[in-house]
């Protein structure tokens, strides 16, 4: 006999999990299907939280570094790489234990095994020792997340060629590395490791490194990149690698001309593919486009019973929009008031250094639409508190439109960018003027008071500069 849910979760990451939360809440009889060992997800035990911890550690050997600055003497910092690892899987093992008391409090059950959908109400769990049990349930949610892209011409293994689950259990710092995209992912392994002490090379097909980011942003990160040591090709795409004794040959091509570089590594981090083969969809009915699920603005697939978030469905690859949609979906299936998600709205952060963070449009994208545009910077080098902090590269960039003064979008790039974008997000979600913005009282000395400083400037009376 089958058992008897209200809601089967396939995937246990940050969409999954808090969409089970959620609907546990709201009074549904819930299980989690995991395939993994322990409950989290990519995001945290091969993503999200892993990676920043590396990240941490890179800020804090370059804050050693660069201590005698502030008059602290720090007579010899180097990284051990062995600690450096045991911290970060200590972080990751804390947070994991986090979702297991976070599923017993909300009396959610979690179980270890390969879940698919076997009919539009039915799910097979098969656990690693071939064994298996039905759940019958009234919805299903598919959480299942995304791996990383393979690409013909440098197929990874785990040893010379890698992705950005490999490089994150690396058991030495390359002295080269050659990083394929300059993405977010890209970017934050590129900086990382040129703080732990490799020559770098950031290879990007597009005219610029984080693309997606607000042109200024990527002009200032490259130039930030540069003074950092890392060499940035730039319109320029992977042909080939060859394996030698000595280490890899990549082969590059840039404007029409074939080009080398010789690499200990080569990461590739081109993007993410959707998890979405072998678990049953398509015989249960599910619509998929690229592997995709087609799903409504209430995440619903062709089959009204079963929902799709995260990294399945075309959505932007970002945990904080997993969760958003893992709660959507728990709130429609329970029957309440739900809002569809604006994604203009949604945070993009980056944990390079320095940082990036920006939230709803950028100025080309705010002209394309028809806007009629003014924007205003404020640089961090006019900033006292990133005076004292030593990092005073970067600007916070306000878009807005002339005619009733909406806030279009924020794009930061400097100190605690990542933390900073907050105040923007909800400025955005309140429909805040850009000058509410500026009459917003900022503490000093503070980076925030940026976010006010570019505001007055996006209206013509900038006060610092």
């Amino acid at each position: 006999m089958a058992e008897e849910k209200d809601l089967v979760v396939i995937g246990s990451g940050p969409g999954g999990y808090v969409g089970a939360i959620r609907a546990a809440q709201l009074g549904l009889n819930v299980a989690v299907v995991e395939r993994d060992p322990k409950f989290g997800g990519t995001c945290l035990h091969r993503g999200c939280i892993p990676t920043k911890a590396l990240l941490h550690t890179a800020t804090v050997l370059d804050q050693a570094r660069d201590a005698e600055k502030f008059g602290v003497v720090v007579p010899s910092a180097s990284l051990d790489l062995a600690k450096a690892q045991s911290y970060k899987q200590g972080v990751v093992d804390k947070n994991a234990g986090g979702i297991e008391f976070l599923f017993k409090k909300n009396k959610i059950e979690g179980i270890h095994g390969h879940g698919r959908v076997i009919a539009r109400n039915r799910v097979e769990v098969r656990a690693s020792d071939g064994s298996t049990r039905e759940l019958s349930t009234r919805f299903i949610m598919i959480a299942t997340g995304s791996v990383p892209r393979e690409v013909p011409m440098a197929p990874t293994d785990g040893g010379r060629v890698v992705n950005s689950d490999h490089i994150l259990n690396v058991g030495s710092v390359p002295g080269s590395l050659v990083v394929i995209g300059s993405g977010a992912v890209g970017s934050e392994f590129a900086s990382i490791f040129r703080s732990f002490g490799s020559e770098v090379t950031l290879v990007e097909m597009l005219p610029r490194v984080l693309p997606l980011e607000d042109e200024e942003v990527s002009k200032e990160l490259a130039r930030s990149f540069k003074k950092r040591g890392i060499r940035i090709d730039l319109d320029t795409k992977l042909v080939g690698t060859e394996r030698g004794p000595q280490g890899l040959s990549v082969s590059l091509e840039k404007n029409g001309k074939l080009e080398s570089r010789s690499a200990d590594m080569l990461l590739v981090a081109i993007g993410r593919a959707p998890v979405t083969d072998k678990v049953g969809l398509e015989e249960a009915g599910v619509d998929l486009d690229r592997g995709y699920v087609r799903v409504n603005e209430m995440m619903q697939s062709s089959v009204p019973s079963i929902y799709a978030i995260g990294d399945v469905v075309p959505t932007p690859w970002l945990a904080h929009v997993a969760s958003a949609e893992g709660i959507l979906a728990a709130e429609h299936m329970a029957g309440e008031p739900v809002r569809p998600i604006n994604y203009d709205q949604v945070p993009s952060v980056t944990y390079c250094e320095p940082e990036v963070g920006s939230v709803g449009l950028t100025e080309a994208k705010a002209r394309e639409r028809g806007y009629d545009v003014a924007v205003g910077k404020f640089p961090f080098s006019a900033s006292g508190k990133a005076a004292i902090e030593g990092k005073t590269a970067g600007f916070v960039k306000v878009v807005r439109e002339t005619r009733y003064d909406e806030l279009l979008g924020v794009h930061i790039i400097g100190p605690k960018a990542t933390d900073l974008i907050a105040e923007a997000c909800v400025a955005l979600k309140i429909e805040s003027t850009t000058e509410e913005l500026f009459r917003t009282i900022h503490a000093h000395p503070t980076l925030s008071e940026a976010m006010a400083e570019a505001a007055h400037a996006a209206v013509g009376h900038p006060i610092h500069i």
